[in-house]
């Protein structure tokens, strides 16, 4: 009883979901063009009426004009022909009616998708980090395309063909009524019983349409992890077991997919034949009242009412059809609007920085005051962590008590083992994430006070995981400024020894790369990604493991450059080669989230205790 209940209340609460997406989606299309949807709609209406009204006009067609003619001795057939123009002028208005809503609809879908597009781009820049991490980006991926896929298809084709039957319908059974009542109640009675395979189909195909967009997700989300390891996959030789994996996604999607076309293929011929059946019950009925004079049904009444009910069942069977379509298009608007719906990262700092154009290098915080006044304090790059703890759960705390004082021009090296907290802290400079408890001050402000974007203005990023874009050379070394010049970005190079291997390139600064680095080494796209931090030339400076990918001698290298553009500002060294950090002023050694150790390289290794430890088992590591 109990799992009845539970199953009874999740179909009601995925119902009410249906009900709330469909009425959000329609808005959202009311809103994108309203005199598009209105003279879709319109058009619509004209179109179902018009085929309608001619379906009527066969009773008059075949009593007042076909049955008279074979009575005369020398039939006229002009007002016959007459008759059949009038009937001809209705359908060409049911025809261009249903051409023009088909137009406007496919245009009006073409509009919806790019607004929903910008929309979710536009929403998703403004997402946390947090959210990222917690999602696949095949799964978001998915969203952009086999979502919005078949949210148009909805659009363009099962929306204005579900109104467009749902009126043939109604204006049929209307129509049918003026006719003969008897035989309307009679195919009515035929309807509702057709109504419950159409409700059994529909409810079986919804379920297994929305498990399939889910199990689409989960297979896209699968290939994009995969593409990324292929190498890994490669070189450990695990390619039976991803694709035993693989196997495994693909059958549930197969098995879901399978399912909800298997109801929703079979619904429309069974409804079909339905109304073959109805067609054939009518003309025998029918037929036999008119003969038997049991109601005053004439020729001319049979012969329309079997176009109009024929008018009448094939609007259910397309109905039928076109609700498993909408229904997996309102699974995939679900989760789109389930994306847009996330909430945006919260700013509430009112503190803001602006580069002094005049002074190469200088930048004010302008800090507002009680009084209405804005007060400029000079960008110092004073950052003090006070007793931080963070946890990226309420169950899994990575941070405990972590105190520091990275004072103007000072480089601060953070080292330990991985997990150990390094990029966390990082994370917690730039706000990537807010901290539980504790205070982070940058020049005196707490950090909470600033706005996020102008917080990051003011902090160059160089990642362990190296990211480029699709453009020249020159484009991503110029991310870091927009406004550089082409000197500044010579410049950077050349501080970063990226210029040595630009020169060998085809067409040097101008080489078109696309995001994945093309032909560059993993350490020249590192190379171009410190360069870019270096252009934006700004106060604070994160190195999360910089080096990592760089060869020894091409390591030295940057390390002088580094050496050059990491004096007057304050730094962040992540570091996993400790022979990197030898000259920085304050190391701290972190273990478990901890700090265990701080000081400089020689009092750390005077202590003889874990950095110590760091440092002989990786000379020992080299010399083996």
């Amino acid at each position: 009883m109990n799992l009845d209940k539970a199953v009874t209340n999740k179909n009601a609460e995925m119902k009410g979901q249906r009900t709330t997406t469909l009425f959000r989606l329609l808005k959202l299309i009311a809103n994108t063009s309203p005199w598009m949807l209105i003279t879709s709609i319109i058009a619509i209406i004209l179109s179902a009426g018009a085929n309608i009204i001619g379906s009527l006009f066969i009773e008059r067609l075949i009593n007042v004009y076909i049955i008279p003619l074979t009575k005369q001795a020398h039939p006229s057939f002009g007002p016959l022909w007459q008759a059949i123009v009038v009937m001809f002028g209705f359908y060409a208005i049911g025809f261009i009616s249903s051409y023009l809503f088909a137009v406007l609809m496919a245009v009006l879908a073409q509009k919806v998708q790019y607004r929903v597009r910008n929309e979710m781009f536009e929403h998703m820049e403004k997402l946390p980090i947090s959210y990222f991490d917690e999602n696949d980006y095949g799964d978001i991926m998915s969203r952009y395309t086999n979502d919005i896929d078949t949210l148009m298809q909805m659009i363009s084709q099962s929306i204005p063909q579900f109104m467009n039957s749902t009126l043939n319908i109604v204006f049929a059974l209307v129509a049918m009524f003026t006719l003969s009542w008897q035989l309307t109640i009679f195919t009515l009675v035929m309807f509702v019983l057709s109504l419950g395979i159409v409700r059994f189909l529909t409810s079986r195909s919804s379920h297994y349409f929305q498990l399939q967009q889910k199990e689409l997700g989960q297979v896209n989300g699968y290939n994009e992890e995969m593409l990324n390891g292929l190498k890994v996959i490669k070189v450990f030789s695990h390619e039976p077991e991803v694709e035993e994996e693989f196997e495994t996604y693909n059958h549930a999607l197969e098995n879901a997919a399978g399912k909800a076309n298997t109801y929703a293929t079979v619904l429309f011929p069974i409804m079909g034949n339905m109304g073959n059946l109805l067609y054939v019950l009518i003309a025998v009925i029918g037929g036999a009242v008119s003969l038997n004079h049991l109601a005053p049904i004439s020729l001319g009444v049979i012969g329309a009412f079997l176009q109009l009910a024929k008018q009448f069942s094939m609007p259910i069977a397309q109905i039928s059809q076109q609700l498993n379509s909408i229904v997996m298009a309102l699974a995939g608007a679900k989760r789109i609007f389930d994306l847009e719906d996330e909430p945006v990262e919260t700013d509430d700092g009112d503190v803001t920085i602006t580069k002094d154009r005049d002074v190469k290098g200088a930048w004010h915080w302008n800090v507002p005051q009680k009084d209405g006044s804005v007060k400029q304090v000079t960008v110092k790059g004073h950052i003090v962590f006070d007793n931080v703890n963070f946890g990226y759960s309420p169950n899994k705390q990575i941070l405990y008590n972590i105190s520091l004082d990275a004072k103007p021009g000072m480089k601060v090296a953070l080292v330990g083992e991985t997990g150990a907290g390094k990029t966390t802290i990082s994370n917690m400079i730039n706000r990537f994430y807010e901290i539980n408890s504790g205070t982070i001050t940058y020049d005196g402000i707490p950090i909470s006070r600033i706005k996020k974007d102008d917080l990051r203005h003011s902090l160059s990023i160089v990642l362990q995981e190296t990211h480029l874009f699709t453009g020249t050379v020159m484009d991503n070394i110029r991310f870091g400024n927009m406004e550089a010049s082409d000197d500044d970005v010579y410049q950077a190079a050349h501080l970063s020894h990226a210029d040595e291997f630009i020169h060998n390139l085809d067409e040097g600064y101008k080489t078109v790369i696309d995001g994945n680095g093309g032909d560059l080494s993993q350490g020249q796209m590192q190379l171009l990604s410190i360069a870019r931090a270096m252009i934006a030339d700004e106060p604070v400076m994160i190195l999360d493991e910089a080096t990592s990918s760089i060869d020894t001698q091409t390591e030295k290298l940057v390390q002088a450059g580094m050496d050059n553009l990491l004096a007057g500002r304050t730094s962040f060294v992540i570091a996993h080669r400790l022979s990197t950090i030898q000259n920085v002023d304050l190391i701290l050694v972190l273990n478990q989230g901890q700090i265990v150790e701080r000081g400089t390289n020689d009092e750390l290794l005077q202590q003889h205790g874990y950095y110590y430890d760091m440092i002989q088992l990786q000379n020992s590591a080299h010399a083996s």
